[in-house]
């Protein structure tokens, strides 16, 4: 559904010059759920708005559906691929209602009966009607969340990029969300790349990964390997070290 080749990305020139991704590739099947993880700064989101044209790709190529991507996309890519933002306060305009913020990629992509897909995206998040007409400030996190995962789905995409989408939700929050996310993927046969620092979140939605250092594929490993600890490079085994927090026995002595 998804193949990355060699996707490079660089910011600037001369002594300005930032090579936030190099030569990164991965593929994933239809249906299927790909983590993308590291520490911040990695270029793990780069990859992310490189692929949604929110990057500028210096080397390499983006194929949806065995099809290249051409810059600038089109809005057929758009009715492809979709992407969910790391913050929900952020991601959503202040002064738009629910409704006007779900209506808006219907209206652009001339779609009929907004109304019940209104309704209807509403329901797939786990949001009723009464949601409809409030503003952002009148929710929560977690339900900001669910209103940004609904515009993303309203058009039907195949495909969701999803940025860190509960690392600015509270824990109890983050565990509801991943569930929707995960269960929205199996009931609409979603594809997913998601992208995180945090390894249970992404062993808990994906089969597969690839772990980035400075811009850079380090290892591909599978979600199994990563809960049993067996990691073939020194990164990652340290990557899995570090998330298992912090331990008396880590702390050198005075």
């Amino acid at each position: 559904m998804l193949d990355i080749q060699n996707l490079s990305v660089v910011f600037g020139a001369g002594r300005l010059r930032v090579d936030a991704v190099k030569g990164v590739s991965f593929q994933v099947e239809p249906g299927a759920s790909f983590g993308l993880v590291g520490e911040s700064g990695s270029g793990k989101s780069t990859v992310l708005r490189a692929i949604c044209g929110l990057a500028p790709i210096s080397a390499g190529r983006v194929l949806v559906g065995g099809e290249e991507v051409r810059s600038p996309r089109d809005k057929a890519f758009y009715r492809t691929v979709q992407m969910v933002f790391q913050d929900p306060y952020a991601s959503l305009h202040p002064r738009h209602t629910v409704d006007r913020t779900l209506s808006e990629p219907l209206a652009i992509h001339g779609e009929k009966n907004a109304e019940a897909r209104i309704l209807e995206a509403l329901r797939e998040v786990g949001l009723g009607p009464s949601f409809r007409f409030r503003y952002p400030h009148q929710l929560s996190g977690g339900q900001r969340q669910r209103i940004a995962i609904a515009r993303a789905l309203i058009l039907r995409p195949k495909v969701l990029l999803l940025d860190e989408p509960t690392s600015a939700l509270d824990a109890s929050v983050q565990a509801e969300v991943l569930n929707l996310l995960d269960d929205l993927r199996v009931r609409l046969g979603l594809t997913y790349v998601l992208v995180s620092h945090d390894l249970a979140v992404v062993a808990h939605l994906c089969e597969r990964l690839l772990v980035m250092r400075q811009g850079e594929a380090v290892e591909e490993t599978t979600a199994v390997a990563l809960r049993s600890g067996a990691a073939a490079d020194a990164y990652t085994r340290a990557l899995i070290q570090a998330s298992q927090g912090f331990t008396r026995g880590a702390v050198a002595p005075a």
